[in-house]
């Protein structure tokens, strides 16, 4: 007896809520091609809609606090900065550029008065690396110049405070 009620249990815990369930439906609606011939379900008594259309048409995009538009912008060279730094830098120098216990906070380094204040002394660091203080050789590890030159793009952005914490978006071309 203890069997099925665990089962029953566990049964109606892995069951998505209803909200859940809303909350996909919108998204299914907003991103297929006849979205505009189903209406969203409207929220039951004492839960949130969170759904805030801009916008009268039924495929404005879902927004709320918690998932607001991107602020920055960015290239698509910066934007591949950003994934090559979290890929390879970050878990020394930290999220968003803000140093660590372990490897300084690269926001000031790039600063015109911090010691790695031009492009050239930033892959010369990045490429010989300082054993000394643990950082590796990235260059005889096998990581190309291209990528270098996109993190270099992103430290500096957010060292010139161009670019905010956090993940940035790709500007669109066009």
């Amino acid at each position: 007896m203890a069997a099925a009620e665990a089962r029953t249990a566990h049964d109606s815990a892995m069951k998505p809520t209803r909200q859940a369930q809303r909350d996909t439906a919108r998204v299914e609606q907003a991103e297929s091609p006849r979205s505009a011939a189903v209406p969203a379900p409207a929220p039951t008594p004492g839960q949130q809609d969170t759904a805030k259309a801009t916008t009268g048409s039924s495929d404005a995009p879902l927004r709320d606090v918690y998932h607001q538009a991107p602020r920055d912008t960015v290239s698509q060279a910066v934007y591949n900065g950003w994934k090559q730094y979290n890929l390879n830098c970050a878990r020394c120098h930290g999220e968003d550029v803000a140093g660590t216990t372990i490897a300084p906070h690269l926001i000031v380094s790039l600063k015109p008065n911090g010691p790695v204040n031009s492009k050239e002394s930033f892959v010369q660091t990045v490429c010989a690396g300082r054993p000394e203080k643990g950082m590796p050789a990235w260059c005889s590890l096998g990581l190309e110049m291209e990528k270098i030159n996109s993190i270099y793009e992103y430290v500096k952005g957010r060292s010139d405070a161009k670019v905010g914490p956090g993940r940035p978006a790709v500007r669109q071309q066009g």
